[in-house]
């Protein structure tokens, strides 16, 4: 399709890595048009300024193509994303199918808390691999555009009587009688030291959601597993995603009151995910 090439030679002259996967991006999503009818059936795209305007866009501000579209996919899942909140990453699917490996074998109805739940898709698509559950997930933001864009993403999805959502800096606004069977977080891991050695488009993203202010990153797992305990269930799990080189530390965080600690490694062969069990 001419235009979808037109489109990855503006994406590619300015550098963008994914200029393939980011021009079929663009063209399907503003066209409102498949693959299948722009090949198949040779029809002109609809809406070709406003694609050639957000492909130059994209070239000359470096701004992610999720942000100006509005539309991250997430397993096999379109969610809402504004600068409010994290760009889903691939990765993060590893944390979402470590809480269902965790949780699959539970008979009773389980509770989920999610702290820093963003856009929500890991509580959304947590919620869609649990769908013959019972299942109640409690996402938190001290974020409140945050809040509105999961609010969107979980109505969007139907998942309205699963996933409910409260304003709460971390642990802040939960009750002492709220329990759960799992935590799960993908907090701010970044080392605020990095921040000048990150890619352009990465610093669009929310500074809350991306950096910790330590020198190793590792603030907000300190502060959730601190908490944690008072919060699981006896037998309760925590999962979370890290960042690089965090795992040893994170693992010596949580071996005072949690075993059977496992990390999982993503495609590059980055420790990207730690579990573990609460003691009892």
């Amino acid at each position: 399709m001419k235009i979808i090439k037109e489109v990855e030679k503006i994406l590619k002259n300015a550098g963008i890595e994914e200029y393939s996967l980011e021009a079929k991006l663009i063209v399907l999503e503003l066209s409102g048009q498949s693959l299948e009818e722009l090949y198949i059936n040779n029809l002109a795209p609809k809406n070709i300024d406003k694609i050639f305007e957000t492909a130059q866009k994209r070239a000359d501000t470096k701004k992610p193509v999720q942000y100006l579209l509005n539309c991250a996919v997430f397993m096999n899942d379109k969610y809402y994303v504004d600068e409010n909140v994290l760009i889903p990453r691939d990765e993060t699917e590893l944390l979402v199918r470590e809480c269902f490996n965790l949780l699959k074998d539970k008979k009773d109805k389980i509770d989920v808390l999610d702290i820093g739940i963003g856009s929500g898709c890991i509580s959304c698509a947590l919620a869609k691999k649990l769908k013959d559950y019972e299942l109640e997930i409690l996402g938190v933001d001290i974020n409140t555009q945050a809040l509105r864009v999961a609010l969107e993403n979980i109505n969007n999805l139907n998942l309205t009587r699963r996933v409910i959502l409260r304003k709460s800096d971390i642990y802040s606004k939960i009750r002492d009688i709220e329990k759960f069977d799992l935590i799960v977080s993908n907090p701010p891991y970044i080392p605020i030291k990095q921040k000048e050695f990150l890619q352009k488009e990465v610093l669009f993203e929310p500074k809350s959601a991306l950096f910790a202010s330590d020198s190793e990153g590792i603030e907000f797992y300190e502060k959730i597993v601190k908490g944690a305990k008072k919060y699981l269930k006896p037998e309760g799990f925590i999962a979370l995603e890290l960042g690089i080189n965090q795992a040893p530390l994170v693992q010596d965080l949580l071996k005072k009151d949690f075993k059977n600690i496992k990390i999982t490694k993503d495609l590059s062969r980055i420790d990207r995910v730690i579990s573990a069990r609460l003691n009892t």
